[in-house]
């Protein structure tokens, strides 16, 4: 691969988690299925990577992943509350839970940035208040070492 240059995004609204699989009939048999919401979480995550890559070959070899959870505040919240989140002084203790959010974010990547989320070596996750929600994602392709 040529192009070792990092791709950035930003998934627009609340943090979603991915869903864990359901299980439904069809006749007499049962068969497992992705929730809708998910689904539709994968699709927006997708969307926006896709506008990223803006036609760049998917990246076959080993990535960092950084994601930045940013989550929303309270209306109700006070103002020294709601300054106190925004400074990173108040952790957003809420859901969704950031393994699940990282799940989406690398199962929605597939075949869109890299191959596989097998390639995804190195993680750096965080969660955050913000005016703005949304997870903004980073994926920095990895130079090989020689062998």
């Amino acid at each position: 691969m040529s192009d070792h240059k990092p791709v950035s995004f930003v998934v627009p609204g609340e943090p979603q988690g991915k869903g864990r699989p359901r299980i439904g009939k069809v006749g007499t048999h049962a068969r497992m299925f992705t929730p809708a919401k998910t689904l539709a979480y994968e699709g927006v995550i997708a969307f926006a990577a896709q506008a990223a890559m803006a036609g760049r070959e998917l990246i076959t070899g080993p990535v960092l992943l950084e994601m930045n959870m940013l989550h929303p505040i309270r209306d109700s919240w006070s103002k020294k509350k709601k300054a106190g989140a925004l400074a990173g002084e108040i952790a957003p203790t809420i859901k969704c839970d950031a393994d699940n959010c990282l799940k989406a974010v690398c199962d929605a990547l597939n075949g869109i940035v890299w191959k596989d989320d097998v390639q995804v070596v190195n993680v750096s996750l965080s969660k955050r208040f913000a005016e703005t929600p949304g997870v903004r994602v980073r994926i920095v392709p990895l130079a090989m070492l020689p062998a």
